[in-house]
């Protein structure tokens, strides 16, 4: 197997991860625009069929040729089906229905999950501290979820989101077997494809007005597929082995920072004092739970 961050220094690993929270906090907004004119599931096939392209090429400069074992097809599958087609299923849906600010939000719990699974999957034990953070993100979202009811009363934009999130730590955990036997390039390709794919079927029940679809649209298609599909999950997995857990998990949790101030001042978006109150709460409770290892 070869690894991808064996010449990557601290350094540029802090740089990537930079990168990433910028490109992941930034996508909220991209998908708000898109899925305005490109149905959920096809916005996903869009953007995940120029991610593939992306990464073959990215693999064939680094003279690494696609590799999949017949064993491993089925998790590689599955990891990628339920990480791409399910997770994209759930947060394309939820951002049509709610602002870019509050998506993000949510899925900025995202660290507590994982770390909550873990404690349960791995048996961890989670200190204080981890106990703490995930009560603040919980009093969070809650604050956030309850004020936006009032103001908009839409529930199933987050019941989507929370699909998001608990889908996404789903994936983590199925994929942590391939990590001993592919590079993360090998990884994020392959579920990338196998996520693409899973789009397929559901092409027949949505209808796109393709003459609707502009230059704007077609510009955050791409931002999509390249910053965050193909660049940002590949900068993230070479961060997150130079860096670790910790480290990395307090960059991730500038992606709602990075997606409320970009949907003010780019979409106008406006929350309410207590969704302020309730998003600084939760990111404080992430921060708190992750920004050291726990157990």
């Amino acid at each position: 197997m070869q690894h991808d961050t064996a010449r990557t220094s601290r350094a540029t690993a802090l740089v990537l991860i930079g990168f990433v929270a910028l490109f992941w906090g930034l996508s909220f907004l991209s998908i708000k625009v898109a899925v305005a004119a490109i149905p959920p599931m096809t916005l996903g096939l869009a953007r995940f069929v120029v991610a593939d392209l992306m990464l073959l090429g990215i693999l064939l400069a680094r003279r690494e040729k696609p590799r999949l074992a017949l064993r491993d097809a089925p998790l590689m599958a599955g990891a990628g089906l339920v990480g791409v087609t399910l997770y994209f299923l759930f947060e394309n849906n939820g951002v049509s229905l709610l602002t870019a600010s509050e998506s993000s939000l949510v899925i900025g719990t995202i660290p507590i999950l994982t770390m909550l699974a873990a404690a349960l999957i791995d048996r961890r034990r989670l200190g204080p501290r981890a106990w703490l953070g995930a009560a603040l993100s919980t009093l969070g979202v809650g604050l956030i979820v309850a004020e936006s009811l009032r103001l908009s009363s839409a529930p199933a934009g987050y019941l989507f989101m929370g699909g998001a999130a608990l889908s996404w730590v789903a994936y983590t955990f199925v994929t942590r077997p391939l990590f001993k036997r592919y590079s993360r390039l090998q990884i994020t390709f392959w579920q990338s494809l196998a996520g693409t794919i899973g789009f397929l079927p559901f092409l027949l029940l949505e209808r796109t007005d393709w003459s609707s679809v502009g230059p704007v649209v077609w510009g955050n298609v791409l931002y999509l597929g390249v910053a965050c599909s193909a660049l940002g999950y590949w900068f993230y997995v070479v961060a997150l082995e130079r860096l670790g857990p910790g480290p990395s998990s307090v960059f991730i949790n500038l992606i709602p920072v990075v997606s409320v101030v970009a949907s003010f001042l780019l979409l106008g978006e406006r929350l309410g004092p207590w969704q302020l109150a309730g998003g600084a709460v939760a990111v404080a409770g992430v921060w708190l739970a992750t920004s050291k290892d726990q157990g």
